[in-house]
């Protein structure tokens, strides 16, 4: 689901502390770092379930127009 974003809905998800993010779902695989522990070595984060990460991995609010929410979003 495409859900626009205006100040209305930033400032209620700030105050509700929503979640939608995948780092947030019990579906998330964030992979294994690298002996640096910087990037993923064992393999990319990734949704168990097999849906596409990338619209969902930031929770930043600002700089954005609209919210990507995953239809099988489970909170940890």
């Amino acid at each position: 689901m495409i859900q626009h974003l205006d100040d209305r809905l930033r400032e209620e998800a700030r105050r509700y502390r929503l979640v939608f993010a995948c780092p947030d779902c019990a579906s998330f695989d964030p992979g294994e770092p690298d002996r640096d522990g910087a990037a993923p070595a064992g393999g990319a984060p990734r949704c168990s379930l097999g849906y596409p990460v990338a619209p969902h991995l930031s929770q930043d609010l600002d700089g954005r127009d609209e919210i990507v929410f995953c239809k099988a979003f489970e909170l940890r």
